[in-house]
């Protein structure tokens, strides 16, 4: 049940930081591009690779909090289906340029975001 729970605040806590963040981004680079989007999910990929390094190769860290921090907090920041719809969005509207950058930009950074974090985690 504390899992659950921790999940739950954690979830409800990582929901209100995304939107915080992708608002904030967004208000400042109001262009056509989902920047906002777009920095919430490798910096959220930042902060995955670097907890679940530091938790599981640097610490002792309970699974509640484990899931809490990664399923829960992670799991409502970053978003998957967002980027899906702003790049169906952006081929809709012909932007197909536009499209491929999001959809390959995305992946690629979260992959190099991940490694990053992964890095920092094990410099610790």
């Amino acid at each position: 049940m504390r899992t659950i729970v921790a999940i739950g605040i954690a979830g409800a806590l990582g929901a209100l930081a995304r939107y915080g963040v992708d608002g904030a981004v967004s208000r400042r680079l109001p262009t056509s591009f989902p920047w906002g989007t777009l920095v919430v999910n490798v910096t959220g990929a930042l902060v995955l690779g670097f907890l679940l390094t530091l938790m599981t190769e640097q610490l002792t860290t309970a699974p509640w909090i484990r899931s809490a921090l990664t399923i829960g907090f992670l799991g409502a920041y970053t978003t998957y289906s967002t980027l899906s719809y702003e790049s169906y969005r952006l081929l809709e509207d012909g932007a197909v340029g536009l499209a491929a950058a999001n959809v390959l930009g995305s992946a690629a950074a979260g992959l190099i975001a991940v490694y990053l974090g992964v890095v920092a985690g094990r410099a610790l």
